[in-house]
């Protein structure tokens, strides 16, 4: 068998497995099927990834139809998010671009080709004496080409996870929003209410006033809690307005369709709640972010091991070349020609890679100790978001089922007495006042808990406050590990 034909056998198997390896990463959606597999496992809701004109119409018009509806719950807010967001987008376009330095580093690198021309031909023959010419391959590279891989797929396969995460925290953030938005027009129209009332005690005030029968005090007290509840309620109006206009940005809508319409309260207590059975498990199985810690510990002892082979020798190139010399000699024409192989390497005198490990074992002790603290963490947001789920449905309850019944009833007494001339009317109407703010509290405590609701998810599968950023970078960690 020729030198060439048992070149070709050898490398055969690392082009293939190349080609192979470059498939999955080279294609338009590369990843991103798991990216929506994840997020449907959390929030039940279609992602999409827009790309050409086609897509972003598709998109645009499921929009156009979920708006269409008479009310947008938080289900459907948080659908639109994700097909609308844009900032969403370009998470996914960053997925694209770790897909292409996978890609890129299952490419063999490109030999250098050198060729030189020396000396001055006599009469006769070519203008140069002689053609030099040099192929150099980097060995350092071939050798250490399945480590480079399989550290570019950890990081391909983290930021898959960081683009599902920073999915997640949309999703959840757009559910608080929503809540926040419904429970303060909630609170705005309570407070109207309210105003009405104190309205009327105001103006039954100064009548009686007028007349004699009241002091200017006790005028002046009903005046200024009519003032005090006008500046509240436009505080509530306001804070009704800003809520939905976060939402709003949240789904990136503008121009008419932000006309949408919200529901005119949160729906009531649910009848059941979940269980607390295996959330921590469940947490620690399913969290990405803690996902993500697992896959940089992973990277960083690929890092190690690669920094590790190229301790002592960090270049080493083969040369392999030739040199044709041609001269006249009895008036024929000769040419020369003779091969050469040289090896360059750089010899570790001074730099023993010493200090290159040592850097790698400390980055690997780093990432194995944020590991330990992520899971530690996990189990603890996971725990804490159950007990301010079931506290929070716990008071709730008891303003739905114990405060708010019992200031129905002392308003329906006092508005016997009053017709029976016991009780006078600003009794009555303090009465009404005090179970108004019993119904803003009840309002609160609603809120509360479906925000605590909403906090669930994020515990279980990630997306909480703060979790899109990640951690540290991927390819600085395998950069300063002594990768290449």
């Amino acid at each position: 068998m020729t030198k060439q034909k048992i070149t070709a056998v050898l490398l055969l198997p690392l082009i293939l497995s190349g080609c192979v390896q470059a498939a999955q990463y080279s294609h338009g959606n590369a990843g991103f099927s798991s990216v929506s597999t994840t997020t449907a496992d959390a929030t039940g809701k279609h992602t999409v990834w827009i790309q050409n004109r086609h897509d972003a119409q598709a998109a645009a018009k499921q929009v156009k139809v979920l708006l269409a509806k008479k009310s947008i719950d938080a289900e459907t807010a948080v659908q639109i998010v994700i097909l609308n967001n844009k900032g969403l987008q370009a998470a996914y376009a960053g997925l694209g671009e770790a897909a292409a330095d996978a890609w890129q580093s299952t490419m063999f690198a490109n030999p250098i080709v050198g060729v030189g021309l020396t000396g001055i031909g006599t009469p006769g023959l070519a203008v140069f004496k002689s053609v030099e010419g040099v192929l150099a391959t980097n060995i350092v590279a071939l050798a250490t080409r399945k480590k480079a891989i399989d550290i570019a797929g950890t990081g391909f396969r983290r930021a898959q996870l960081g683009a599902a995460l920073q999915t997640l925290q949309l999703a959840a953030d757009t559910r608080r929003a929503w809540i926040t938005a419904v429970a303060a027009h909630e609170t705005a129209a309570q407070l109207s209410k309210a105003q009405a009332t104190a309205d009327a005690a105001s103006e039954l005030a100064k009548k009686l006033g007028e007349t004699g029968a009241l002091t200017k005090s006790a005028q002046a007290r009903h005046h200024v809690f009519y003032a005090e509840l006008a500046g509240q309620t436009a505080k509530a109006r306001l804070d009704s307005r800003l809520a939905k206009e976060e939402l709003t940005r949240l789904m990136g809508l503008w121009g008419p369709d932000i006309d949408y319409q919200l529901p005119n309260r949160l729906a009531q207590l649910p009848k059941g709640l979940l269980t607390q059975d295996q959330i921590e498990a469940e947490a620690l199985r399913r969290r990405v972010d803690l996902q993500m810690a697992r896959l940089d510990l992973d990277a960083t002892a690929q890092s190690y091991k690669l920094t590790e082979a190229i301790r002592y020798v960090t270049d080493l190139e083969i040369l392999t070349g030739f040199e044709t010399e041609r001269e006249l000699e009895d008036g024929v024409k000769k040419a020369d020609t003779t091969g050469n192989i040289e090896l360059e390497f750089t010899i570790p005198i001074f730099d023993t890679g010493k200090a290159r490990m040592r850097k790698a074992e400390l980055a690997y002790m780093r990432a194995a100790n944020l590991l330990a603290e992520k899971a530690v963490n996990v189990r603890s947001e996971a725990r804490s978001a159950y007990q301010a789920y079931r506290a929070n449905y716990d008071i709730a309850r008891h303003y739905r089922n114990s405060v708010l019944p019992l200031r129905a009833d002392i308003e329906e007494e006092s508005l016997l007495t009053y017709n029976g001339m016991i009780t006078n009317t600003f009794e009555l109407l303090s009465d009404s006042r005090e179970t108004i703010n019993s119904a803003l509290l009840a309002v609160n405590a609603k809120r509360d808990f479906w925000l605590a609701e909403a906090s669930l998810a994020p515990a279980i599968y990630g997306g909480g406050v703060g979790a899109a950023d990640g951690g540290a970078d991927l390819a600085a960690t395998a950069e300063g590990s002594g990768g290449h």
